[in-house]
């Protein structure tokens, strides 16, 4: 019976991470149309009807090109970075709450953390074994601010905890069948919302790959195969930041397409925000994580633990 139990949780993640990269893939198209509307010009069109079969052609373009790598770069290290990265941001996927056959984490939280504080380093091991400027001073960037901005999450975090009393995600749509937690929480929410944007490297907080003083930041010196792995973790990423946020503040995990609409929304939200808002400035950004966020997330910490002894 266990062997059975564990080939059916194997072949659940395997179909978990197909669906995960399927999304990936449709999910720059839908980034690019997106972006194209905002700017007034048509995306991607040629490829397949309304260019959808752009995805694929673009993976098969940078699959089969030529791998190369820079002479001083520390090869090892600089080739399994991208990998390791795209690895830590398939296995996140696993905390995903369902009901049946797969592995239900009564600490998933914990997981979270352990996985996201992971990522930090395929940044900056990526930006250093480069051996070039420009990749070392993103990758610096990067880590200083993801480090950063986790220390809000977390405490952020610790607020949703507290009014559940345990780290397992399933807890959490048993808690807002009444009422969403997003209206309870309307200033951390949107707190949240802001310092996963500054996780997962995305505008205005893409400080990591700055074009215009970084000419493409940690990423520089990858083509091929490593720019695409690195490319699929982020929006990988930026996808669970999505599923965390709806499972968080909008009515918890269920298995209805309601759920996966309100996760589609919030990418669109990510994607929205990339359209309208310029860059913020590197000092800027630092001053919001350890001057605004942290100060307004400690309090509410005492505040809704304040709730909780009260109730």
């Amino acid at each position: 019976m266990m062997e059975k139990d564990l080939l059916l949780i194997l072949i659940g993640l395997l179909l978990l991470i197909v669906g995960v990269l399927i999304g990936v893939a449709f999910l720059t198209l839908l980034e690019r149309k997106v972006l194209g509307y905002i700017q007034i010009r048509k995306g991607p069109n040629k490829v397949g009807l309304m260019g959808i079969l752009q995805p694929f052609s673009d993976a098969i373009k940078l699959f089969t090109k030529e791998q190369t790598y820079p002479s001083f770069s520390n090869y090892l290290v600089y080739y399994f970075s991208p990998i390791l990265s795209f690895l830590l941001s398939l296995i996140i996927w696993s905390l995903m709450p369902y009901y049946f056959n797969m592995i239900s984490f009564n600490l998933g939280m914990m997981f979270f953390f352990c996985c996201t504080s992971l990522g930090v380093y395929t940044v900056m091991v990526a930006g250093w074994s480069s051996n070039s400027n420009y990749a070392l001073l993103g990758g610096l960037r990067a880590v200083a601010q993801t480090i950063s901005y986790e220390v809000s999450l977390a405490l952020i975090m610790m607020s949703g905890i507290i009014m559940v009393m345990d780290f397992n995600l399933m807890k959490f749509y048993d808690y807002q069948v009444l009422g969403w937690f997003i209206l309870f929480m309307f200033p951390i929410s949107i707190c949240w919302m802001s310092s996963s944007l500054a996780e997962t490297n995305r505008t205005p907080f893409d400080f990591a790959e700055g074009e215009s003083e970084l000419v493409s930041g940690f990423n520089i010196e990858y083509s091929s195969g490593g720019f695409a792995l690195i490319f699929m973790a982020e929006y990988s990423s930026i996808l669970f930041m999505s599923m965390f946020f709806s499972l968080l503040y909008l009515g918890g995990y269920n298995l209805s397409f309601f759920f996966y609409f309100k996760m589609a929304l919030i990418f669109f939200l990510f994607l929205w925000v990339r359209g309208t808002l310029p860059r913020y400035r590197y000092d800027k950004l630092m001053y919001l994580a350890w001057k605004s966020y942290l100060p307004i997330s400690l309090n509410f910490l005492m505040f809704f633990l304040g709730v909780k002894i009260f109730f």
